[in-house]
């Protein structure tokens, strides 16, 4: 299944915005097909029902696709419906829910030019690896938490919890970023944004399901507070998940970082790391070990 970009011709109709539709009936729950992606940030909204169909529209890092769930809900088909007349019926779905107001979706999608990653297919995010100590379960749940990759495929993996409104987060990102390190190829940073702050929440959210997140977030460092605006209707259920792993493992400080050392042991390093150098040298030569597929 694969993602694909209408935006433009979305532009053609003139749709200025997306937002939650008005149903025709009562709003249905989220498709499982659909779950996963929300899971790790889409935002999806409900397009109403044609021809017996729930149609859905999701975006996730820029790309938009849609969905049609059968009445029976055991199957569904993605692209764009017609009528038999050849009316564009999800170009009308998408237009009816744009009147309803909000911009989220619209905000994320004006970006799709930019975007050059398709997100993965609809499928289970638990890890299938037996963690033998709370250590190798905790780093398990850590390396399938939802997070931004900034830095080479191949260097060594640190996970660092943030918050988008946390100076010392800031202060952390800006000494990798002083040190060069991830030009260098000597370090991977995945973040994990979590929302404890007020606005944060909604920040982090937004961050997640942008094509463009590094940008964004560099940007955001910089001092561009537009750059992660804060949307009342943005879905959040990413994040939260995020925020329920650092709740469960007694996590209570940002930047929380975590990470495989070369010796093979998960080790924790809670607030702003004093010796950047330190923490590198104690990474393994590559990023093979411990480190998921770069997605």
């Amino acid at each position: 299944m694969r993602f694909f970009p209408i935006f433009c011709l979305l532009m053609v109709f003139c749709l200025p915005a997306l937002a939650q539709t008005k149903n025709k009936g009562a709003m249905p729950d989220v498709p499982e097909a659909l779950q996963a992606l929300v899971d790790r940030g889409a935002q999806i909204r409900y397009l109403g029902s044609e021809h017996g169909l729930d149609g859905w529209i999701a975006i996730y890092q820029g790309q938009e696709q849609y969905y049609y769930v059968t009445a029976d809900k055991k199957a569904f088909v993605t692209g764009l419906m017609f009528g038999n007349d050849g009316r564009p019926i999800t170009i009308e779905q998408v237009k009816e829910l744009q009147a309803q107001g909000g911009d989220v979706l619209d905000l994320l999608a004006a970006d799709q030019a930019e975007a050059e990653k398709t997100p993965e297919a609809p499928e289970s995010i638990v890890s299938t690896m037996k963690a033998k100590s709370p250590s190798e379960r905790m780093f398990s749940e850590v390396e399938n938490s939802n997070w931004i990759k900034l830095g080479n495929d191949k260097a060594p993996v640190v996970y660092i919890f943030v918050d988008p409104n946390c100076p010392h987060c800031h202060d952390f990102v800006n000494d990798i970023r002083k040190a060069k390190s991830l030009e260098k190829g000597v370090l991977q940073v995945r973040l994990v944004p979590v929302g404890f702050q007020e606005g944060s929440l909604a920040q982090a959210s937004f961050l997640l399901a942008s094509p463009d997140a590094v940008d964004r977030y560099m940007k955001y460092l910089d001092g561009d507070k537009e750059a992660l605006p804060a949307k009342s209707d943005v879905s959040t259920q990413a994040v939260q998940k995020n925020m329920a792993l650092m709740q469960a493992w007694k996590f209570n400080v940002t930047p929380l970082t975590i990470y495989r050392a070369g010796s093979g042991e998960v080790k924790i390093l809670r607030g702003r790391a004093k010796d950047l150098a330190a923490l590198i040298a104690d990474l393994p030569a590559t990023g093979a070990a411990g480190a998921s597929p770069a997605r």
